[in-house]
């Protein structure tokens, strides 16, 4: 028997891959020296990643709790909303700082973590050029071994809204993982909501995306390139109505132009808030929050993606995947109530 989603006390159970960011503001030439995936997220193993970070030892660092769920988790909180986080980190200083990190921003976090000989916690190396473009270089650690039985069902059961990342579709345990999330979520009236993550996931995952999509989804979130890769159509109206078909709410970020907001078939756009942005890592995560924790409180689905529209406006404007403060006591005025 399912339970009444206005019963639930927490507002999200997220699952994705726990990783530490290490940002890095670079010029043009790094990359294109290293032919790194301009824009993109590469997988590479510890060795490639530790030479990366070798060429940026006179460079200037900042270290975050991260991975594209959690920065979603953390702009819930900031946004005045509660959630558990399961994600999977080594018993080292990383896993560790991530721990502290996360409950720091006001999010649940108690998967137990692997023993250190199985792994070293994953870490993220984004690099920002100067037009706000990142290229992230994920090396996943013991993100990987996050299986089905670190999804607490108890914990679950307590939540409005499940969300879980496509990048956990790189390796099976995760992967089940996603799936474990989603079936308990279908059985206890728990909504579901899930983002593609990544264009290159689509391209590699667009039959299984099809297919969650489909089977579990009550809320999609995705880009506009996410959407054209998954529809294959270059006109984004096309793709709200192909993904429409699919999926009772879907919100298609469109950079500064704003966000796409599919219901029941019918199609609206929210404009955008006119920034200067400095560094684009985290927008999608920072929308996917606010428009989770107003979707939450009751808000309309437009409402939902004006606040997340705003906060995804704050947080190009600083450099990170995140901010660094609480937004809740903006809610209403933005909202204009």
């Amino acid at each position: 028997m399912t339970e009444n989603n206005n019963s639930k006390s927490i507002d999200v159970f997220g699952v994705g891959n726990a990783l530490v960011d290490i940002l890095a503001l670079v010029d043009d030439d790094f990359i294109r020296e290293r032919a790194l995936p301009r824009g993109a997220m590469i997988l590479m193993d510890s060795e490639k990643q530790g030479g990366l970070l070798r060429d940026l030892e006179n460079t200037c660092l900042q270290m975050r709790s991260g991975g594209s769920a959690a920065n979603t988790m953390i702009a819930l909180a900031q946004s005045g909303g509660s959630g558990f986080y399961s994600g999977k980190v080594s018993r080292d200083t990383n896993g560790e700082f991530y721990r502290q990190d996360l409950l720091a921003a006001g999010i649940h976090f108690d998967v137990h973590p692997a023993p250190a000989p199985s792994g070293s916690t994953g870490t993220c190396v984004v690099l920002t050029t100067p037009d706000a473009e990142r290229t992230m270089c994920t090396h996943l650690g013991v993100s990987t071994k996050l299986g089905p039985t670190d999804i607490n069902a108890d914990r679950l059961k307590q939540c409005k809204y499940s969300y879980i990342e496509g990048y956990l579709w790189d390796a099976p345990d995760p992967r089940k993982a996603s799936i474990e999330t989603m079936e308990l979520s279908k059985r206890n009236g728990v909504k579901v909501s899930f983002t593609f993550s990544d264009s290159f996931l689509v391209e590699r995952f667009v039959d299984d995306f099809h297919k969650i999509v489909s089977d579990y989804c009550d809320v999609l979130f995705c880009n506009a390139d996410e959407a054209r890769r998954f529809c294959e159509e270059e006109s984004l109206e096309v793709c709200a109505r192909k993904i429409g078909d699919l999926v009772e709410l879907a919100f298609i970020t469109d950079g500064a132009n704003g966000s796409i907001v599919v219901e029941n078939k019918q199609i609206n756009h929210v404009p955008g808030f006119p920034v200067q942005a400095i560094d684009t890592v985290g927008a999608g995560d920072a929308f996917a929050g606010g428009a989770l924790f107003a979707l939450a409180h009751g808000f309309s689905a437009k409402a939902a993606a004006r606040w997340g529209n705003y906060l995804a406006s704050r947080v190009v404007m600083v450099r990170g995947p995140r901010l660094q403060e609480s937004y809740a006591n903006r809610f209403r005025e933005v909202m204009g109530i």
